[in-house]
């Protein structure tokens, strides 16, 4: 087994899994649950009957009032979808890959504890594309399988989150959660993307990784940078005053894709990959992200 999930990682997630266990005990159910209609218990809906409707469905309380027939539609629980999009592009990989490695860690942990409670949990790798999948799995056992297909290697290439997430839709046939893990360095945003997962009923969760070492670079003097994405090449004279503004951008990316997702009640997630996954697994857990 690669170092990427070793011994020490594999004794971290089982005891994350017995504390996801302890704060929702009594339930054997996947942790979070999708509606669809069905013959559940809850109502969801109504519409206007129609002739050959059951009409034990009937709301006769309100044809008591009303004189019209309307038909109850009723919510059926199923098990819920959880996909993992994984930021694997460039800008991911940069020095010595531990955003990428971070990312990978922590859709494992929050994939185990989905598995073991017999949720469907898939894991999508993308760049300007989605590049793979692992396809839909279930039970405690499944996480062997998992962890093969996250140490696989894939060819990394420039972000594109507004193409890869509307193709992530276009293959994806069952609705669900969707984790996106990354940096969301994408010069042409992430608006669209995140939109486009929300208007087709996808329920987005978002956690954005920086490493604080990219943050103070140890330059000085003139020198040449090249964009890890584009190869593009810029001379610049490296001052304290240009690393400030510089950090002070950074922070200001990170600001506005948090403010995007307060403003459209998605759950967001920030993170230096200094900090132990498994902190952050139970941020999660708290704030009500991953299991309910």
């Amino acid at each position: 087994m690669a170092a990427l999930f070793d011994e020490a990682f594999l004794k971290k997630i089982e005891l994350l899994y017995l504390v996801s266990k302890k704060v929702f005990a009594g339930s054997n159910q996947a942790f979070r649950r999708s509606k669809k209609l069905g013959a559940g218990l809850d109502v969801a809906d109504f519409r206007p009957y129609v002739p050959g409707d059951d009409l034990r469905h009937i709301d006769w309380n309100y044809y008591a009032g009303t004189r019209e027939l309307l038909i109850r539609l009723f919510e059926e629980e199923e098990d819920l979808h959880i996909y993992f999009l994984v930021d694997v592009s460039k800008s991911m990989r940069v020095g010595n890959g531990a955003k990428f490695d971070y990312a990978r860690r922590l859709s494992a942990a929050l994939g185990y504890i989905g598995l073991a409670n017999l949720d469907r949990v898939s894991i999508v790798p993308f760049a300007d594309k989605p590049l793979g999948v692992l396809p839909p799995s279930r039970g405690r056992s499944q996480i062997w399988k998992l962890f093969r297909f996250l140490e696989q290697e894939t060819a990394p290439g420039p972000t594109d989150f507004d193409a890869a997430l509307r193709a992530f839709v276009g293959q994806t046939r069952r609705r669900g959660l969707a984790v996106i893990i990354s940096d969301f360095y994408d010069p042409a945003g992430y608006v669209e993307g995140l939109n486009y997962l929300r208007y087709h009923r996808f329920d987005p969760l978002v956690v954005q990784v920086f490493d604080e070492d990219e943050l103070s670079p140890r330059l000085h003097g003139d020198v040449e940078l090249v964009d890890c994405e584009t190869d593009a090449r810029v001379l610049v004279t490296v001052t304290p005053s240009l690393l400030a503004q510089y950090r002070q951008a950074h922070t200001d990316l990170m600001n506005r894709v948090e403010d995007f997702c307060r403003q459209k009640n998605v759950l967001y997630f920030r993170t230096p990959v200094q900090r132990p996954f498994d902190e952050l697994v139970l941020q999660v857990f708290r704030m009500g992200g991953f299991l309910r």
